[in-house]
């Protein structure tokens, strides 16, 4: 008995010690994840499965649900979407962010984007923005709280906005956020009030809770990062050097003189066809007196046309097709980043200039949204791009080893347009010889005057007519000197507000306006009312509000180091803008006065002039938008362009 016993006791104390190790492994590796995975959601997806907050893909990137039935709807922001192509209930919103610099979004899931790209999303409109611009930057990016209690509040709603959609649908168009609006006016995020309201179930009120700890979660990840973070990042610094615009046109002259394009390994037929129009631009007939532009805003308005027309003659696009939703072919028609949307858009359906043979192409572009690649991939508060850029880097290789066209020119006869401040990075190395139209337009990030094209940041508010609010007043009725509302991104905006912030009443310099309709119409008669409309940088060199001055017919005065105005190889920005260095801010009320009335009206005249190369259309005009940016990627390339 008692060897009995002794063998018993030590047996005991070994199971003891393994239960206690084992559970301690188990509450180890919980707390781990739960610290590791966005949103903290290690614990409640395992205790709690029926909710709908786990990983998905490859990616780390969550997606919160709220149940309809058996539908769900995704709740970030308004999609315009095909709407003949998708289910009346299957009702998707996304939350346009930044999530480099502390936005609102988390990436969209890998498996979730499948399902709705295989449904016919063939359009992505973003509603909102975090990023540099004015609707973001005074109340129009949505709260997700505020969402979510929308949701769970407004449940009635929810019919109304289906039954909506459904008329939208039968006739085959898409469904635009501006129409949704119509539904339910009274919410102060209409757009979402109308649609995503879920029919009642039992669990809705615990989902609710549930998706609002989860948002702040986040927050408190953000603010834990950014306590942590005692080194500035590069956007929240100056520049440690500064090109002047007159730097600029140097360096331009000297890049059309002596080309640093690489040969190509063997000359085409195409090669030839581009070298011989640099001889038919330079040679061609002087214009006096042109009915259809407006020479003072051009550097040499007769080299403009007749490289205008000889591309209308002569230039043949392949675009790729490799490459799937949504990063790929899936352009956005509105907010911020809409500029890479609209010309992707645009490019895809032109019969003239495209061609399904790549044998008879000129240039090669390869249509992918930097927007889609970020909202997809990054992770959030990660500050991690790396995977962003190995993805790009994984499709050139794939193009490269797929077709014989990259690598004869390692790139040199490709284009790509992309309007996300992370542009500049993701391209980095893997396309670095490509012509690379960028709203991102830094020469400290990597931008190559002569090559690269800087593309305009348009903000469009209006998928459906992205003219809505043209113009502005004439110049005899514009009694504001100077005026600047936004958000305080970056280290230059404070120092602005610092010298000019309810200093002087004719410098209508002013913080983040409230949110509103109400104050998003006192914005825009602001512009169209103010003589000098103030455009200083964000984060990042360029931004919205020059193209909005433009817009509005104000003229634009851009305080912005180091940054390449749109278009900068064919327009003469003196003739329609002022461009002012950073450590004039304290003098730029006696640098606005100082002009002559005669030259402010030469410049707002400028402004209307060239504000038509400024726009988007439907079906594309002469010298829009749309071919002023495809006309500088060709003109780029004629003047790059060495034969073996």
């Amino acid at each position: 008995m008692e060897l009995l016993n002794g063998f018993k006791n030590p047996f005991r104390s070994e199971h003891k010690r393994w239960v206690f190790l084992v559970g301690l492994v188990a509450i180890s590796h919980l707390l781990f994840q739960s610290f590791l995975l966005p949103y903290g959601n290690a614990l409640r997806s395992l205790l709690l499965p029926g909710i709908d907050g786990s990983i998905e893909g490859n990616y780390g990137n969550v997606v919160s649900r709220v149940r309809s039935g058996s539908k769900s709807v995704v709740v970030r922001n308004t999609l315009t979407i095909n709407g003949s192509d998708f289910s009346t209930r299957d009702v998707i919103l996304f939350n346009g962010g930044n999530g480099g610099n502390g936005g609102g979004d988390v990436g969209i899931s890998s498996r979730k984007i499948g399902d709705w790209v295989e449904k016919g999303v063939s359009k992505v409109i973003f509603d909102g923005n975090v990023d540099d611009d004015y609707a973001s930057e005074n109340g129009e990016d949505l709260n997700e709280n505020a969402v979510l209690e929308e949701v769970i509040r407004d449940q009635d709603n929810y019919v109304n906005a289906t039954s909506r959609i459904e008329q939208v649908a039968k006739h085959g168009r898409e469904v635009s956020t501006g129409e949704l609006r119509d539904v339910n006016t009274t919410s102060q995020y209409p757009a979402l009030s109308s649609m995503a309201n879920p029919t009642p179930n039992a669990g809705s009120s615990f989902r609710s809770t549930s998706l609002q700890s989860d948002h702040t979660v986040s927050k408190s990840n953000s603010l834990m990062v950014v306590k942590q973070g005692k080194k500035k990042m590069r956007c929240e610094m100056p520049p440690k050097t500064v090109t002047t615009i007159d730097e600029m046109n140097r360096i331009l002259l000297r890049h059309r003189r002596s080309s640093r394009a690489m040969r190509p390994r063997r000359s085409s037929i195409r090669d030839q066809e581009i070298f011989a129009a640099k001889s038919r631009i330079e040679n061609g007939p002087v214009i006096t007196n042109d009915q259809d532009l407006y020479a003072p805003v051009f550097r040499n308005v007769s080299l403009f046309k007749r490289s205008y027309e000889l591309m209308e003659r002569i230039l043949k696009v392949y675009v790729y097709k490799d490459g799937k939703k949504p990063i790929f072919h899936l352009p956005i028609l509105k907010g911020l980043y809409a500029s890479e949307g609209w010309f992707m858009k645009l490019m895809q359906g032109n019969k003239h200039f495209v061609v399904k043979d790549p044998r008879r192409a000129h240039l090669f572009y390869m249509p992918f949204s930097s927007r889609m690649l970020e909202y997809t991939l990054y992770v959030r508060n990660s500050h991690n791009r790396t995977n962003l850029r190995q993805f790009l880097k994984d499709y050139t290789e794939t193009i490269s080893a797929k077709y014989p066209y990259f690598n004869r020119t390692d790139g040199a006869d490709h284009f790509l347009v992309a309007c996300h401040d992370w542009a500049p990075y993701e391209t980095r190395h893997h396309m670095e010889h490509c012509i690379k139209a960028l709203c991102n337009a830094d020469v400290t990030a990597g931008f190559k005057i002569g090559r690269d094209v800087s593309l305009p940041e348009t903000y469009v508010r209006s998928a459906r007519n992205p003219l809505r609010d043209l113009g502005g007043k004439p110049a005899s009725q514009r009694h504001i000197l100077a005026f600047y509302a936004g958000s305080m991104h970056g280290y230059l905006r404070p120092i602005l507000l610092k010298h000019w912030k309810d200093k002087d009443a004719d410098m209508r310099i002013l913080g983040p306006m409230p949110p509103g309709v109400a104050s998003k119409m006192n914005y825009i008669q602001h512009m169209k009312s103010t003589k000098y409309c103030i455009c200083p940088k964000g984060y990042e060199v360029n931004s919205p509000r020059v193209v909005e001055s433009i817009f509005y017919e104000c003229v634009p005065v851009i305080i912005s180091d180091n940054f390449v105005p749109p278009f900068f190889e064919v327009l003469d920005w003196g003739a329609f803008s002022i461009i002012l260095a950073e450590k004039d801010i304290p003098n730029l009320k006696d640098i606005l006065t100082s002009i002559p009335q005669e030259r402010y009206l030469a410049l707002q005249l400028g402004v209307r002039k060239v504000q038509r190369h400024f726009l988007w259309h439907a079906k594309p005009e002469r010298y829009d938008l749309f071919h002023m940016t495809l006309h500088s990627i060709w003109y780029n390339r004629v003047y790059q362009i060495k034969l073996r």
